[in-house]
Parts: structure tokens; sequence; C-alpha cells
């Protein structure tokens, strides 16, 4: 296997917003996240993108997002977690580039497919374990995670135990 050079982490969460779509049904929360502390801050950081929050939720509510859930919205990548139609005890994701809406697959090297990063794997967590424990939709939706910092100690950690000898 080869283990690739890694970037920086460490994502803030900037607030969330409960977004009602137009259908009158569908709902999602919406967390903003920022990576800082990387070299290009106008692609991580909602401060520097030149794209507002408050256009961000605009043109959510008019993509036509159907379902009940949480977003992971970052300045180049947004996630839509969705519980899923059919069997509410999954959750659904599907990932656009937060600007231009246009799909990103989240099919990876190797079969794999990416779940997600060290905040929205949190924010996954917290939301799915409200879920469980909610009794209906509007306990849910009232529940908003108090996850705000998520910073990764080492971001090299594999590539020096994959390149070490054995």
């Amino acid at each position: 296997m080869k283990v690739e050079k890694c970037g920086t982490y460490h994502a803030k969460i900037e607030g969330c917003q409960l977004v009602k779509m137009p259908d009158g049904k569908s709902q999602f929360k919406v967390y903003f996240v920022s990576i800082i502390g990387r070299d290009n801050p106008s692609r991580t950081e909602w401060a520097h993108c030149g794209y507002s929050k408050e256009s961000f939720v605009k043109d959510f509510q008019a993509s036509g997002w159907e379902g009940v859930g949480f977003v992971t919205a970052f300045p180049h990548i947004t996630k839509v977690f969705r519980y899923s139609p059919k069997v509410e005890i999954l959750q659904h994701v599907k990932a656009y580039d937060t600007k231009t809406g246009k799909p990103i697959g989240l099919d990876r090297e190797d079969g794999f497919t990416e779940f997600a990063c060290l905040a929205e794997a949190l924010l996954a967590n917290d939301e799915f374990i409200a879920w469980a424990k909610a009794q209906s939709v509007k306990e849910y939706m009232d529940f908003i995670s108090k996850i705000d910092d998520a910073p990764v100690a080492c971001n090299s950690k594999l590539k020096a135990y994959w390149e070490q000898d054995q």
C-alpha cells in the first residue's frame, strides 16, 4: 500500500442552522465547518471563502434535497446525511461542491467509500445517537451537537508506520 502525505487538520464547527425545505416536510440541520491553519484559507475557511453562510442556506433550500437529517457544510465540500426513507435506522450520505452544487463522488481507492473526516464523524455520532433516542422528528431536530473543535494531533502517523522498517 502506498501512503501519501496528508494535510493538517483542525476543524472548527462555526454554528448550526435549522433549514426547512420548500416541500414543507424536509428539514436539515446545517453545521458550518471550517478547516483552519491550512495554506489556502479561501478554500477551507468560511471567513475567507467569498461565499456567505446565508447564501449557502438560500442555495441549499433551492436545491431540492428531500428528507430529514443534517449537513456538514465546508466551503469546499458539503455532505448531506439523511435518514433512509426505506430503512430509517440507516444514514445515507451524498457530497457536492459547496459553491457550484456539482456532485462529488465518495468512491476512493481500492474499492473503498469515503465516510467522513473527524468533524463529520463526531457530528454523525452525535446526530445518530440523537436520532436513536428521539421519539419524534421534532425532538430530533431540537437537538444540536455541542461539538465545536476537532483537531487531529498527528496527520502523518499512518505514513510513518507504513514506511518504517519491519
